[in-house]
């Protein structure tokens, strides 16, 4: 029979004391939690360990003894601790000593009640008790007896020391008759200032939830589902991301505790992505206001629009005449040509008459920097699609029209064959048409066709404007997400602490020699960085569309319209 003894490592100095901690028959496991040193009282450590049992609910027994042959100025202590195995009854008895500096422990045990004492190996175990209590590998705390739900796993002996925590409260320098040794007996982990951070914190979470009620009521009201104030604020990324934002307050101000270690990470990973959020917001904005930077964009701003919209007027000449050596249509092509063109005058006087009011824009919109660096590039965003709103209007203006010689000329094609499309049952049907209609439909694909080069490279050069503006802003959006999703506080716990995120353990041979018991030390096998991030990513506002490349490529034949993104609750055209 193998009989598996888990010592705690930190225990190894002690003095010599009796161990204490649970027996699990099941697996032949004895769980050392902690060591009481001399001189005690039997009486008072059996109402001590009573009292613990009942707190919480783990049958904590005396094990055994511990030997610390260091620390020994009596003689015939060992003798003492063997006579302790009758006082507390505990079957099989464990002795376990330390000679000396040597390396070697000898660990047996006693069967004082049984009349064949078996011969048993012994496995001895070191554990980092403080690991094990927060590596949360352990089964919830609220199973039904108190035990772990299957004893014949690894996870019961987790169980135990994440149950114990009220024994590790005590410490070698509380006044009573009982001193121990464990992970904690130099002192409990506390401090002052994170206290007070704790107290201060209940009345400013409270003061943040009711603000934040408030703003999210204002969101709610009906005065923003009007159409012109719900449109802009479903199609601007700024709305979308302070609502995002306003969400993540909210979560973290809640007053509701965290139930699961998922939850508590996912609170601390959205305060840290706020913190470094804000962090970075502000020293963008401290460096946009500093030698008058703001003032030297906005001067940069017209010019920039001005050689934009000459550059888009030399493009459109280029079209209006035989690009490429091609042979357009003369009359459709002067027409879309001065169409466009009628369009770029008008957007060059609106940016001329916006030009005195362009660095007062600028200076405000830069405030909003310490809402956070993700608001200060959702306006970026926002602000290249108004500055590109004309090269948007030639990209819709280009695809509808294309988009309808498409259908116009399927339709056609389909009135050649004897077919129709039926809308009801949504499929092609047969049909029988007259000589007139099929005239009719002959010159109007034949017209269609012959115009359809003009019209499909007016769409593809507008729509390789359209899609330049689209990586742009997807670049920005991309970098918001990255901002968002990234747990950055579970990343910086894996490097840190990384027995804080473990994914099983592991165990490593120590000594090994004949007559000695088999030392293991049992370490905590963390999570890789990508399981991390893909366990702990926080969710985005957005959702990129996920097109294969052959939808994507039927999208822009058939001239439907392509989208940066699509938001929660939208269909893309």
């Amino acid at each position: 029979m193998v009989l598996k003894v888990f010592f705690p490592s930190c225990c190894s100095s002690a003095e010599s004391g009796i161990l204490i901690g649970r027996w699990i028959s099941e697996q032949s496991s004895a769980v050392v939690l902690a060591v009481v040193h001399f001189p005690f009282i039997p009486v008072q450590v059996k109402q001590y360990l009573g009292e613990l049992q009942r707190l919480t609910r783990v049958s904590v027994s005396v094990l055994g003894s511990w030997s610390n042959s260091k620390q020994e100025k009596e003689e015939g202590l060992s003798e003492f601790l063997e006579d302790l195995g009758t006082i507390f009854s505990h079957e099989p008895w464990i002795q376990i000593s330390k000679e000396g500096d040597s390396k070697f422990w000898s660990c047996s045990t006693l069967q004082k009640h049984s009349d064949k004492p078996k011969e048993e190996e012994i496995i001895l175990v070191y554990y980092d008790q403080r690991k094990v209590m927060l590596s949360h590998l352990h089964p919830p705390l609220d199973t039904a007896d108190g035990r772990a739900e299957d004893a014949s796993k690894l996870s019961a002996i987790f169980d135990t020391v994440a149950r114990s925590r009220v024994l590790f409260m005590t410490d070698r320098y509380d006044e009573g008759p009982i001193k121990l040794t464990h992970w904690q007996s130099d002192g409990v982990e506390a401090s002052i200032i994170v206290e007070l951070l704790k107290q201060a914190s209940v009345p400013a979470c409270m003061l943040l939830a009711f603000l934040l009620s408030l703003v999210s009521g204002i969101c709610r009201s009906r005065v923003l589902k009007f159409w012109p104030l719900s449109f802009l604020w479903s199609k601007l990324s700024t709305c979308e991301q302070l609502g995002h934002r306003l969400q993540h307050l909210q979560v973290i101000s809640s007053n509701k505790k965290a139930q699961t270690q998922t939850q508590l990470m996912r609170k601390a990973n959205i305060f840290v992505s706020l913190l470094i959020d804000v962090a970075l917001g502000i020293l963008l904005m401290s460096w946009l206001y500093r030698k008058n930077r703001i003032g030297h964009l906005a001067d940069t701003l017209i010019p920039v629009a001005d050689h934009v919209a000459e550059e888009l007027q030399d493009l459109l000449q280029w079209l209006m005449g035989a690009p490429a050596g091609l042979k357009m249509n003369r009359a459709l092509d002067q027409v879309l040509g001065r169409f466009f063109l009628y369009h770029i005058h008008l957007w060059i006087s609106y940016i001329h008459l916006m030009s005195p009011f362009i660095e007062m824009i600028l200076w405000y919109v830069g405030l909003s920097a310490c809402l956070g660096l993700t608001v200060a590039l959702c306006i970026l965003s926002d602000i290249i699609a108004l500055l590109t709103f004309h090269i948007y209007c030639f990209y819709v203006y280009g695809a509808r029209l294309y988009c309808l010689k498409i259908y116009g000329l399927s339709s056609l094609w389909r009135l050649f064959r004897g077919k129709k499309w039926n809308v009801l049952r949504q499929r092609v049907d047969s049909c029988s048409y007259d000589l007139d209609q099929l005239f009719i439909g002959t010159l109007l694909f034949t017209i269609l066709l012959f115009l359809l080069p003009t019209t499909a490279l007016y769409y593809l050069v507008f729509t390789l404007l359209r899609l330049l503006v689209v990586i742009v802003q997807g670049l920005i959006h991309l970098l918001v997400d990255l901002i968002d999703s990234v747990p950055l506080y579970s990343l910086i716990l894996r490097l840190c602490r990384s027995y804080r995120l473990a994914a099983g353990v592991k165990f490593r041979v120590l000594e090994q020699q004949d007559g000695k018991p088999l030392r293991l030390l049992m370490e905590i096998n963390p999570l890789s960085y990508g399981a991390v991030v893909q366990t702990y990513r926080l969710p985005t506002y957005s959702c990129y569309p996920k097109d294969s490349w052959t939808s994507l490529c039927k999208k822009l034949f058939l001239g439907e319209l392509i989208y940066p993104w699509k938001h929660k609750g939208e269909k893309q055209d």
